[in-house]
């Protein structure tokens, strides 16, 4: 288990569940280690801010993560943390390696923008 404040996926169905669930979801598969442990901190900083989005993380090296280690979006990638972003169940972007919150918000802002409803 990663020792992070985030919501934990861990299995395969719980992944499945939920970017099916919910319209904006953001998953950082890592461990806890140096590159990842940022791209936590900034998700855990970032849940408040972005209400309409769900971030979730999920551990690398479990068996289960084998749903995003093999999302053709992940293929060349090589450094961890992969950190997907799922819109209505599909994906909208993929990155891997160390992110600034910069990076992070550009991202959520531009494909999980805030509708206003009237």
């Amino acid at each position: 288990m990663l020792y992070t404040n985030l919501k934990h996926i861990e299995s395969a169905a719980d992944h499945n569940k939920i970017i099916s669930e919910n319209e904006n979801v953001m998953v950082i598969c890592g461990r806890m280690g140096p590159m990842c442990i940022p791209v936590y901190g900034i998700a855990e900083e970032l849940e408040e801010q972005y209400s309409h989005v769900k971030f979730y993380d999920l551990e690398f090296d479990n068996p289960e993560s084998y749903v995003i280690r093999q999302l053709p979006e992940v293929r060349g990638f090589m450094g961890i943390p992969f950190t997907i972003y799922y819109k209505n169940g599909k994906v909208v972007k993929a990155t891997s390696s160390i992110q600034s919150k910069e990076q992070v918000t550009s991202i959520l802002d531009k494909e999980f923008a805030a509708t206003v409803k009237a």
